[in-house]
């Protein structure tokens, strides 16, 4: 008996060994097996796992669901109103029928309360409901979206549209080099503290480093306005007086008198319209006074090139002081001041030394981007003119904040230049709403193919007086 006992403890703890091993295998199956099912999605929530296995971008997420129904509801309540008006007008006119066979209601009575009651408010709606933005959904992208930064800080639906970037329509790199537009309160520099960082870093009373371009990229990127500096602004070494303004205006500057060290081309000469690697791109013979001395004062086959003399004719004597908002060399305002009329030119040193040149004609320079709020008070210009700078590329939100901000600072009865913008064919309508919904008067307005897809639109329009 004791020789059959000895077997049995020795066969229990094998079998004991072989559950315990089993046992850790099963575990571990059930573990992989479990993380293998959360990788795969099925622990996500209903609306996780579609966007998993569609492969959905959700175009919806930080989209301002709230802002689209107060738009919605706006428009809706405008079309409302205007039914109901139409209604009581209609039923006023059943109850007084006797009285509108004998009445005679003349012509432009009639065209008032049609332009006033119907044609206004109906406006009013179509412009708000195309301005009305829906997020695109996009497949095949599982792509996490990247908040821009302190959008979602923001409650207020107005400064979240503003901040928020503005894609470049045609899809291509604009003229800054960026594929967005950064409308700026300088929240963006939070996104680029290394850049700012490096601006900042200077010896105090010493001379500054070289780096306006570091601090054109904070600009346009939208980190401006961009903090003072305790460091000594270098120039040319080599720095001349410059010439007499009577010599200035058409005359290329002496070319000691910019620091060449941040541009491709190391002179004025480099920068001809023949030199394929002048390192610019936009405004094609800016930097040739030959060429410059024909814009605005000689006529062309093109009915979208204005002259100034029949520009300044519509309001002789009236146009004083403008802006000229685009891409240049400061030929506009130097033309202008020939006719007593002082310009302001924004320029941006796009690889050329755009404000140097500016200056150096004897020209104000304002150096600023198009995300900026233009440091104008209200209604005291007398002319904005723009050209060669926005084109069909510009996003129509961020048309519109700059769009109202030209009007805010225009006066009543000042005149907007629309210069030679140009657009896709199919984006024109988008574009002549954006221009119109101001209800300026039309002095000029003119359009004209510039290639088998593309049209110019040049327009001359005045502000109306506004009542209070």
């Amino acid at each position: 008996m004791a020789k059959t006992c000895c077997p049995k403890p020795r066969l229990g703890r094998i079998i004991g060994w072989l559950q315990i091993i089993l046992g850790g295998l099963v575990i571990l199956v059930s573990l992989s097996s479990l993380f293998r099912f959360y990788s795969a999605g099925f622990f996500y929530h209903n609306e996780d796992i579609c966007r998993h296995f569609y492969a959905v971008k959700d175009s919806y997420v930080n989209f301002d669901v709230r802002a689209l129904t107060a738009r919605m509801d706006e428009v809706l309540n405008k079309m409302d109103s205007l039914q109901i008006k139409l209604e009581m007008a209609v039923q006023q006119m059943e109850r007084n029928k006797g009285d509108l066979r004998e009445s005679n209601i003349s012509k432009l009575e009639y065209k008032r309360y049609l332009e006033e009651e119907v044609i206004r408010p109906l406006y009013s709606a179509h412009i708000a409901l195309r301005q009305i933005r829906l997020p695109r959904i996009e497949g095949n992208d599982t792509s996490n979206v990247k908040e821009d930064p302190l959008i979602n800080t923001f409650v207020t639906e107005e400064i979240r549209k503003y901040i928020t970037p503005k894609d470049n329509r045609v899809g291509k790199v604009n003229i800054y080099g960026t594929g967005k537009i950064y409308n700026t309160i300088g929240h963006a520099c939070v996104s680029m503290k290394k850049e700012l960082q490096e601006y900042m870093d200077y010896d105090i009373g010493s001379y500054c480093k070289d780096d306006w371009n570091l601090a054109q990229k904070l600009m346009v990127n939208g980190c401006d306005p961009l903090p003072r500096r305790r460091c000594l602004t270098r120039a040319s070494k080599l720095y001349q007086r410059p010439y007499p303004i009577n010599e200035s205006l058409w005359k290329i500057p002496d070319g000691r008198n910019v620091r060449w060290s941040n541009y491709q081309c190391r002179n004025f000469e480099c920068l001809s319209s023949k030199n394929p690697k002048r390192g610019y791109s936009k405004c094609t013979g800016c930097f040739e006074m030959e060429k410059e001395t024909l814009k605005w004062v000689t006529n062309t086959s093109l009915p979208i090139d204005f002259l100034i003399k029949d520009v300044l004719a519509i309001k002789p004597g009236e146009i004083r002081i403008g802006l000229d908002f685009g891409v240049g060399t400061g030929t506009f305002a130097a033309r202008m001041r020939e006719q007593n009329v002082t310009i302001v030119s924004t320029a941006l040193n796009l690889r050329a030394p755009f404000n140097e040149m500016i200056a150096l004609r004897g020209l104000v320079p304002l150096y600023l981007t198009l995300n900026q709020r233009l440091p104008f008070f209200d209604n005291t210009l007398d002319l904005i003119h723009t050209t060669g700078f926005m084109d069909g590329w510009i996003d129509l939100q961020l048309l519109d904040f700059i769009l109202f901000d030209w009007d805010r600072i225009l006066r009543p009865g000042g005149l907007l230049w629309i210069d030679r913008f140009f657009c896709n064919r199919k984006d024109l309508d988008d574009y002549m709403y954006m221009f119109l919904q101001f209800r300026y008067k039309k002095h000029k307005w003119a359009i004209s193919p510039k290639s088998k897809d593309e049209v110019y639109l040049s327009a001359l329009l005045e502000k109306p007086p506004r009542a209070l």
